[in-house]
């Protein structure tokens, strides 16, 4: 099973084995991006996570959401975020949030009843 927790690969890792993986220990996954800004992350995750309507699609409101994930059903989940390195081109700082924020979340989310995993899958 996936640990919770925050997971960086590249190559020869894609979205494809990282995501096989997970689906063979019946793990459910949600892949965001490519996205080159912070509200395209927010976009993709908002819609991959079905995230409710008061999302704010900011960082404080990204880990209101993925603290709770009560509108999913229990059990663990992954997050994938496929090719981070773009935003991080784009935008350090906000690359450099986003994943701090990630880790975060996905650390605390261990001991609940939705683990999260976030695996950040470079191109």
């Amino acid at each position: 099973d996936p640990r919770p927790g925050l997971i960086r690969v590249g190559p020869p890792a894609t979205v494809v084995t990282v995501t096989a993986e997970a689906v063979a220990a019946d793990v459910p996954v949600h892949v965001v991006g490519p996205v080159r800004s912070r509200s395209g992350f927010y976009a993709s995750v908002a819609s991959v996570l079905a995230l409710p309507d008061w999302f704010g699609h900011n960082l404080d409101a990204l880990a209101d959401c993925l603290t709770d994930l009560a509108w999913l059903p229990a059990g663990p989940r992954m997050l994938v975020w496929v090719g981070p390195d773009r935003l991080g081109s784009a935008d350090p700082d906000g690359y450099a949030a986003l994943a701090q924020t990630l880790a975060q979340v996905a650390e605390q989310s261990a001991d609940g009843s939705r683990p999260l995993t976030v695996v950040l899958v470079e191109e």
